[in-house]
C-alpha cells in the first residue's frame, strides 16, 4: 500500500477545511489508502477547535479589520493563527494497520514522522511525555500555549507543531500547524482575552519556528520535501503523488456551504459532521 501525497498548495481557510473533510469522508466511506497533504493559507486565518467559543476566545473585530478569516475545524484543540506556517493533514482507515487505533498512538507515530523530517533540516526535537500548559501565560485559547502528550518540542520546552484529531467510522483525520515563523504579538492580538507584555514574552519564549531554528528563511517546498522524506522513512511506505479525485472535489464543493457559513464558524455543531451531503 502506498501513501497518497497531495503536495503543498495554498487555499483560503474555508476551502482548506472542506478539502480535509472531503478526503476524510471519502477515505472512511470507501476504505481508501491513507493520504498525506500539505497546505498553506491565503489569506491568513484563525482556525478554531470544534468545541471553542469564538465569542470569548477570538478577537472577531480585529480579525475582520485586518482581513483574517475565521474558520471552525472539524477537529478539537485550540485556536491557531495561520500565516507563516505549513499545515499537514493525515487521513487513514484503521483497516490499513499503518497507524494505531487510538489518538495518542497515532499522535506518536505522526510526530515521529515529522521529527524525522525536521531532523533532515537540522532541527532536533523531542516528544512531550505528559501534557502541560505554558506556565503563567494564561493563554488557554491558543494552541501553542499548551503542550499535548506526544507533541514535538525543541530544546525540551518550545513547541514547534500543534495538532488536532478526529476519529470516526473506523478512521481518523489529524492535521496540524508547523510554524515557519512566529509573531507572538500578532497572534495575541487576534485572540482573547488581551495579554500583558509579560505573558506575551512567556509565549514567545515557549514557541519554536523553523526559520529561527535553522537560522535563515526556508522555502515551503523545501520543508515539505524533507517532511515527505520523514513520513516515507518512518512508515516504510512508497509515496504516490496525486490530486483530489472527482468524488472528493464534489464533496468539497458541498462542504464549502458549511465552512463559509458564519453560523457554523460561530456556533459549530454538537454532533460529528461526516457525510458531505448533509
Amino acid at each position: 500500500m502506498a501513501l497518497r501525497l497531495i503536495n503543498f498548495q495554498s487555499y483560503n481557510a474555508f476551502e482548506n477545511m472542506a478539502i480535509d473533510e472531503a478526503i476524510f469522508c471519502e477515505t472512511v466511506r470507501y476504505k481508501k489508502s491513507p493520504t498525506l497533504r500539505f497546505y498553506g493559507w491565503q489569506p491568513a486565518a484563525v482556525s478554531i477547535g470544534y468545541f471553542q467559543n469564538v465569542n470569548t476566545e477570538v478577537n472577531v473585530t480585529e480579525c475582520r479589520a485586518s482581513g483574517v478569516d475565521i474558520v471552525r475545524r472539524l477537529t478539537g484543540g485550540k485556536a491557531v493563527f495561520h500565516c507563516n506556517d505549513i499545515t499537514y493533514s493525515v487521513v487513514a482507515c484503521d483497516q490499513g494497520k499503518i497507524f494505531p487505533t487510538d489518538i495518542l498512538g497515532t499522535y506518536k507515530v505522526i510526530s515521529e514522522c515529522i521529527a524525522q523530517g525536521l531532523a533532515y533540516l537540522g532541527i532536533k526535537t523531542s516528544m512531550e511525555e505528559t501534557g502541560r500548559s505554558v506556565q503563567n501565560a494564561d493563554f488557554k485559547s491558543c494552541c501553542f500555549s499548551f503542550l499535548s502528550r506526544n507533541e514535538l518540542l525543541v530544546a525540551g520546552r518550545k513547541k514547534i507543531c500543534g495538532s488536532a484529531q478526529i476519529r470516526s467510522q473506523g478512521g481518523f483525520l489529524q492535521h496540524g500547524s508547523l510554524l515557519v515563523a512566529f509573531d507572538h504579538s500578532r497572534t495575541a492580538s487576534l485572540l482573547l482575552p488581551p495579554r500583558t507584555n509579560e505573558q506575551l514574552e512567556i509565549l514567545r519564549d515557549s514557541v519554536a519556528a523553523i526559520n529561527d531554528e535553522v537560522g535563515f528563511p526556508v522555502d515551503a517546498q523545501v520543508i515539505c520535501t524533507n517532511l515527505i522524506k520523514g513520513f516515507a522513512s518512518v512508515l516504510g511506505m512508497e509515496i504516490e503523488k496525486s490530486t483530489l479525485t472527482q468524488a472528493e472535489e464534489e464533496v468539497k464543493n458541498k462542504l464549502m456551504q458549511k465552512y463559509t457559513n458564519w453560523c457554523w464558524n460561530r456556533e459549530g455543531k454538537k454532533e460529528h459532521y461526516i457525510k458531505g451531503d448533509k
